[in-house]
């Protein structure tokens, strides 16, 4: 994935134009990326199916939690 090509957006579809905000969302993600990498490297090493440590990774970032739920109008 290239994080450049990335267009981000507000809840409303227009466009992130902050360059400090797109900075910051992009390295939160190359972060995240590279310790991904780090556990599927390792669960490999360790003798883990590839499928499921992907599944598994999947699953997690699935279940994240929105800590500032939108105020209902």
């Amino acid at each position: 994935m290239d994080l450049a090509s990335i267009r981000w957006r507000t809840p409303k579809g227009e466009a992130v134009s902050c360059v400090d905000k797109i900075k910051i969302l992009n390295e939160n993600l190359e972060e995240l990326r590279a310790i991904a990498q780090d556990a599927l490297e390792d669960a490999l090493v360790i003798g883990c199916d590839e499928a499921q440590v992907r599944e598994v990774l999947q699953k997690l970032i699935g279940e994240l939690v929105n800590p500032y739920p939108r105020a209902r109008s």
